[in-house]
């Protein structure tokens, strides 16, 4: 019997391999071919149709990496094949099985209409079925030839980049045919296939395994190997019986979900990614037509923005299929952003943006959020998505943690302030299913929840790099409907698969806080750039929508709706799973900091024209502070004359030397290394660094990690620092009175580090800046700051709030974690006392705990920012260059402190002249407490001149907080992140110009006010 059984599989293998699938196109003839190399970058299709082609054949070599080729194909329908169906094979050299990591190309019609894509997986233009013999086909091919970077290798490649990538060609036409496809042949692949699968997904010796395959040792004999075109229906004949044995009713059930995850950017750039999303959508727009059971579901406004944009005609048909309902728009975000590191307004604006632009162009509004490969989940992500109206969110990357195994596939999902999610892991483990069978096996075996519950879901079809759903995928799905052996497969939108694993569990279990990928933790310091003006860019915007706005209200300045509204998406964009986690090639990054400085340079003018039509006449020195808190006398969101209280800073050289700063709340000690060694706080004589140690020292760390080498660090990294003490340079540049400051300069292997630290008058806070000129590879940057601190737990700043993390390493789940992402604080503290450590553009951070012995018995808590990586995959200058760091330790902090101190360091003080009465002098919106903080105040985005304001609880407790607004309001209303009616928050009450309300612990809640002389 086993002999038996190999022997079976192994003919049916060479039998499908070497017959069978030739047969599939029984008869061909050759095409024409015509090609022009567009100069460049990609041009209009219309200049495309129009080139002058040169003759090009069957083997020749084309394609320089990240060229386009316009290639024109021209055949006659033989006319003996009338009657048949025929088909054009395109096959442009792919030298792999993987759509969307090489070649492509969008097939047009003479008049430059949009037909389909072409990739490995998708290489056939129908031509007719039936054909009347005799016609004319033309078709032109925008061939895009991206280069293959070998993504599982890790080694460096200057293929990353246009400007490095050589002009060598890198694929060689294959073939250029119009042949007969044979439907019946075609069919008799699938069934095979199907079966063939579903053996080696049964026990060895089930009868179940042995009905399949006598049935298709059955078929293999009704087959003439010398005409399998005559006889391939016989052959499916004898397949029939135990493709139509149905299901188990226990069978797991699986909602097929057809999908093209697209990266917005990764191993190709932007541009090339616009197209990819056409080419895509023009092949599932016509999959939906040829099959009635399929659905397909698209996420990414800014995708469905571009093929609006740059390919109306598959846009009309986008359009009219989500009508039908068989295309469904679906995530409501703008991009499938990282969650981890965008800031709290940036998460809530990838919801605003991606629902409004689903409900403006298709009346649809989602309520699943859709990350299939999003890097892990931050805690404060749950109560966004119930504020922007969803409930509903699906991942999968959480399956590739490598230490712990989640224990959960469907489950409700709390977040910081409650607010629960119901959330699915689809166990088939990928975003990209091909309807295998030993995927569908996986699935039912894996599903954590068995016994409870019988649903899962499927995202299927070929992605990443784009091509979507297959008709080999379809016809898999529909002999896994009802098959015994396989999980039940049915096409369904997300919604309907939500509503039936709701339905069937309704009660599943609760995982609190953050969803931490075990994995990628690099992605929270790779292309250190790309982040800082991540974080730049959100300040710069949350100012230029303050500033816009009180100016509007106070001096009538023209609102600039379309300008933030277009800066906002750039800036979501950005923020895509591959950009903001440094995760994408080179030419991704160059042009990230190109689009960066703009954004800058635009919002600037914005701040600056606003400001200046807020400013009276007048040459008194005003303070502008956008920040959520008083600051220097000037409050918050308001224009003043700043005043700052405290005793002369004094700056000391002492006996070894170093350097002693004081300004009577903090005194500082620098050692002749130019290492912190002493921060005692003058009021409770505490001292903050631990004892024999020293703070804001620089350490290096060999960093190769076994693969994914932009996205991981692995633990090992630890097992070997060098600590970068040597001082070229120790000088006291500023030496007391307004502030005194330190400057330090290192040099390590080919870079050189300049630290500076100051203390200024008043400021119960140290200021550091570490400017680094890095030319490392393979190396891990960190500044370190043991302090003397007995924390088991530590606060690291999120959206709308803080999660807690453990010091300590109890648990494998706690160990995991060595690697973490914090926004703009991280604090910790023991009864009594606390330190924090703020930052004005880092993410990845670590704390860890260690006891020490001798006199000094205690607990040394270490805080590690992390600066700078050097990966050599994607892309091979990673982070090489000259890099600015701006960070703060704040001894004695409380967390309203940590708070108050992150939004300073990363809302720099602005400094403009007028008259002390400017009409800004008074908060557009102001809150009476700090433990309130004010996220966001702008006009309305229905341009009716309402004022919009959002605030949360940031410390974990009630507040009972009054929200002012400094104009006559008409009514106020609370509204949702869409600026849509809700139920107004607990115990709210308005009276005048001010709200009076209650807020639970991390609640976030936004307020419109109606304006009197609007009404």
């Amino acid at each position: 019997m086993h002999d038996d059984r190999e022997l079976t599989e192994a003919r049916l293998r060479r039998v499908l391999d070497q017959r069978i699938r030739p047969a599939v196109y029984p008869d061909s003839v050759p095409m024409e071919v015509g090609a022009w190399v567009s100069p460049g970058e990609p041009v209009p299709v219309a200049d495309g149709l129009a080139a002058v082609h040169e003759p090009a054949a069957v083997g020749a070599r084309w394609g320089a990496a990240w060229d386009t080729t316009w290639f024109r194909v021209r055949g006659r329908v033989p006319p003996r094949w009338a009657g048949k169906t025929v088909e054009a094979v395109l096959d442009l050299g792919f030298d792999g099985v993987r759509p969307g990591f090489q070649c492509e190309a969008l097939v047009y019609t003479p008049d430059g209409t949009p037909v389909k894509g072409i990739n490995p997986r998708n290489q056939w233009v129908r031509v007719g079925s039936p054909v009347r013999g005799g016609e004319v086909v033309e078709w032109h091919l925008e061939a895009a030839s991206n280069p293959d970077l070998d993504l599982f290798s890790f080694l460096p490649t200057a293929l990353g980049d246009r400007h490095t990538a050589g002009t060598e060609p890198l694929y060689r036409l294959a073939r250029m045919d119009l042949a007969v496809f044979d439907r019946q042949v075609w069919e008799l692949v699938q069934d095979l296939e199907v079966l063939d699968e579903l053996m080696h997904e049964l026990p060895l010796d089930s009868e179940r395994r042995s009905q399949v395959r006598r049935a298709v040792g059955r078929s293999l004999d009704a087959l003439d190997l010398q005409d399998v075109n005559g006889t391939a229906s016989a052959a499916r004949q004898e397949l029939a019986g135990v493709l139509a044995a149905p299901a188990h009713a226990s069978a797991h059930r699986i909602s097929a979900v057809g999908h093209a995850h697209i990266d917005s950017a990764w191993l190709w750039p932007l541009r090339e990614t616009v197209r990819k999303v056409a080419r895509t959508a023009a092949n599932m727009t016509a999959l939906l037509e040829d099959s009635p059971e399929f659905v397909f579901a698209m996420s990414q406004a800014q995708q469905f923005a571009w093929i609006k944009e740059h390919r109306p005609e598959v846009y009309s048909r986008v359009k009219d299929a989500v009508r039908e309902g068989r295309l469904v728009p679906t995530g409501g975000m703008w991009v499938e952003s990282d969650t981890n590191m965008p800031g709290s307004e940036a998460m809530a604006r990838q919801f605003v943006h991606g629902k409004r632009f689903f409900l403006d162009e298709f009346g649809v509004e989602s309520d699943e959020v859709w990350l299939p490969d999003t890097f892990g989940f931050a805690a404060g992500l749950p109560q966004i998505i119930a504020a922007a109206g969803a409930r509903r969110l699906l991942t999968q990357k959480i399956s590739w943690s490598r230490t712990n195994s989640f224990p959960h596939h469907t489950f409700w999902w709390e977040g910081i302030d409650g607010t629960r999610i119901y959330t699915h892991f689809p166990p088939v483990d990928t975003y990209n299913c091909s309807m295998l069978g030993r995927e569908l096996a996986h699935a039912a075996r894996s599903f954590k929840e068995q016994g409870a519950a019988s649903h899962s879901l499927a995202p299927t079809g070929w992605g990443d790099g784009g091509g979507g759903t297959t008709r080999e995928m379809v016809a898999k799905a529909a002999r896994t409907h009802d098959l015994e052996g396989s999980p039940s497969v049915t096409w369904e939108s997300p919604e309907a698969f939500f509503e039936k694993a709701e339905a069937e569990y309704p009660d599943p279990s609760v995982w609190v806080g953050e969803l931490y990928l075990e994995l990628h933790r690099g992605t929270l310091t790779s292309q250190a750039q790309t982040k800082q003006g991540n974080r730049r860019s959100e300040h710069l915007l949350r100012e230029a929508e303050l500033w816009a706005a009180t100016a509007a209200v106070r001096a009538g300045f023209p609102y600039p709706y379309d300008a933030l509204d277009r800066i906002w998406k750039t800036v979501l964009l950005h923020q895509f799973h591959d950009i903001l986690p440094g995760s994408s090639i080179a030419w991704v990054h160059r042009e990230a900091r190109e689009t960066y400085a703009g954004v800058a340079r635009e919002l600037e003018g914005v701040i600056g024209a606003a400001l200046g039509a807020l400013t009276a006449s007048g040459d008194t020195a005003l303070l502008a502070n956008s920040a959520p808190h008083a600051r220097d006398g000037v409050a918050a969101g308001a224009l003043g004359a700043p005043s700052v209280d405290g005793a002369d800073v004094t700056a000391e050289a002492d006996a070894e030397g170093g350097h002693v700063l004081d300004n009577g709340l903090l005194r500082v000690r620098v050692d002749a290394r130019g290492l912190v060694v002493s921060v005692l706080d003058r009021e409770t004589g505490r001292e903050a660094i631990a004892p024999d140690a020293a703070g804001n020292l620089l350490q290096i760390h060999p960093d190769l990690p076994n693969r994914w080498d932009a996205w991981d660090v692995d633990a090992f990294y630890r097992n070997v620092v060098t600590d970068l003490d040597d001082v070229r340079e120790l000088t006291l540049e500023q030496d007391g009175g307004e502030a005194a400051t330190v400057r330090v300069v290192r040099s390590f292997g080919s870079s050189r580090a300049v630290q500076s630290l100051t203390l200024a008058r008043g400021q119960r806070r140290i200021g550091l800046e570490t400017e680094v000129d890095w030319h490392e590879t393979e190396k891990f940057l960190k500044v370190a700051f043991p302090l003397d601190v007995h924390a088991e737990r530590y606060a690291a700043e999120t959206q709308f709030g803080h999660l807690y993390r453990p010091t300590h390493t109890n648990t494998s789940w706690e160990a995991a974690k060595f690697e973490a992402c914090a926004h703009r604080f991280v604090h910790l503290e023991e009864p009594g006392w606390g330190a924090a450590l703020v930052n004005d553009s880092t993410y990845g951070h670590e704390v860890t705990r260690a006891v020490r012995g001798g006199a000094e018995r205690g607990t040394t808590t270490t805080v590690r920012l992390s600066l700078l990586r050097a990966p050599r995959f994607p892309d091979p200058e990673t982070d090489q260059g000259t890099h600015r760091f701006r960070y703060s330790l704040v001894p004695g902090a409380r967390l309203a402190d940590a708070v108050r101190e992150g939004h300073r360091i990363n809302l720099p003080e602005r400094r403009v002249t007028g008259a002390p009465d400017s009409v800004g002098a008074v908060p557009l919106v102001s809150v009476d407490t700090g433990q309130v903080v004010v996220t966001a105040v702008k006009l309305a985005d229905d341009a009716t001149g309402d004022v919009v304001v959002r605030f949360h609880e940031a410390l974990g407790g009630r507040a009972s907080a009054t929200v002012t607004a400094g104009f006559d309001v008409a009514g106020v209303t609370a509204v949702d992140l869409l600026e849509r009616p809700v139920d107004a928050p607990a115990h709210m009450t308005a009276e005048g110009n001010s709200v009076r309300l209650t807020l639970r612990p991390f609640q976030i809640v936004t307020l419109r006010f109606a304006r009197k002389d609007h009404v």
